[in-house]
């Protein structure tokens, strides 16, 4: 069951290759630019948790913040 809450990774069982597939599905979908390098380096330098871009209510959430910040 996918929930609000679900990982993609830990809960879903989304591998990398995978979650890049659907960034690019993402990204061609609503004319954006999913900045995974960025959300990747954050999370890296201790300056983000996986929570923060891979639960499905957070990554759907920054997903809408980009489309909004593309059509203002």
């Amino acid at each position: 069951t996918i929930t609000p809450e679900s990982h993609t990774i830990d809960d879903l069982g989304i591998d990398s290759l995978d979650f890049l597939d659907i960034v690019f599905a993402i990204d061609k979908e609503f004319g954006i630019k999913v900045p995974l390098e960025k959300w990747t380096q954050e999370v890296n330098d201790g300056k983000a948790s996986t929570d923060d871009y891979f639960v499905m209510k957070n990554l759907c959430a920054k997903i809408d913040a980009l489309v909004a910040a593309k059509t203002a």
